[in-house]
Parts: structure tokens; C-alpha cells; sequence
């Protein structure tokens, strides 16, 4: 191994240190509960970008018509959850993900708006089940923002 090589393997060490020195930080700097919030908060929105693509029609079908592309729209949504939902397992990309978490949530607003002025266009949805998706965004909404300080 030449000179250039160890200091390459040397800063890899270094790199690989620092990801392990910021995990075992953020593990002394939270509680138990923090990280089980933030596993479900995860697993909840992995679980909702996969469904993206298992049932896009459910998706697609609430899309309000002055939306253009509703089939890029529902994928590009899907991958958008499940990168934030991998992104706040990760210590340097938690906050930034937690925030874009955040800023997903209330662009899904005026889906939910819709819903709500035009119940008829859902007559396979409850009509108590689409009022009740609007307030339900507040406490997502917040979930999201508690992990924004990283």
C-alpha cells in the first residue's frame, strides 16, 4: 500500500468514525421513546410509498383534476415518502428529511380540500372518512416537524 492509498483508507477510517461518533450522539442525546416515534413515523411512511405503487388507483382517483400527470404525480409521491422515511433513520439527514416530510404533508392539503368539496367524486369513501383525513394531517404534520431538530 502506497502512501496516497493509506491516506485514502486513513480518511475512509475517519469518515466511518464520524457516521458512528453522530449515531452514538444522537443516541445519548434522545430518549427511547424519540426513537420508536421516529421507527414508526418511518415504517408508517415506508409502508404508505410502497402502497403508492401496490394501488395506485386509490391514489390516482383523489388527484383534483387541475393536477397535471396524476400517474407521475402518485409515483413520484410514493418514492418522496419512502426516501423521507429512510431519511430520518439516518442522523446527518434526519432534520432535512423531517422537513421535507413536513412540506409533502401540506403540499397533500389541497387532495384533502378537494375530498371534502366534492365528497361525491369518492362514493366508495365514507364521507366521515374523508372529513376525518384533513384534521389528520395536523398531528402527521407535527410528527414530522418534532424531528426537524435532528
Amino acid at each position: 500500500m502506497d502512501d496516497d492509498e493509506r491516506i485514502a483508507y486513513s480518511a475512509s477510517l475517519a469518515d466511518d468514525s464520524n457516521i458512528l461518533q453522530s449515531m452514538q450522539t444522537s443516541a445519548q442525546k434522545h430518549s427511547r421513546s424519540y426513537f420508536i416515534g421516529l421507527g414508526l413515523m418511518a415504517l408508517f411512511y415506508v409502508g404508505a410509498g410502497i402502497n403508492h405503487f401496490v394501488s395506485p388507483g386509490a391514489y390516482i382517483a383523489i388527484i383534483p383534476p387541475y393536477i397535471p400527470w396524476p400517474v407521475m404525480m402518485v409515483a413520484i409521491s410514493g418514492v418522496a415518502e419512502m426516501l423521507g422515511a429512510i431519511g430520518v433513520l439516518v442522523p446527518r439527514t434526519r432534520a432535512f428529511s423531517a422537513w421535507a416530510l413536513v412540506v409533502m404533508l401540506i403540499a397533500y392539503l389541497p387532495v384533502h380540500i378537494n375530498m371534502c368539496l366534492h365528497p361525491d367524486h369518492f362514493p366508495s369513501i365514507p364521507p366521515l372518512a374523508i372529513w376525518l383525513r384533513l384534521p389528520l394531517q395536523m398531528p402527521l404534520i407535527a410528527w414530522a416537524w418534532y424531528y426537524t431538530r435532528g
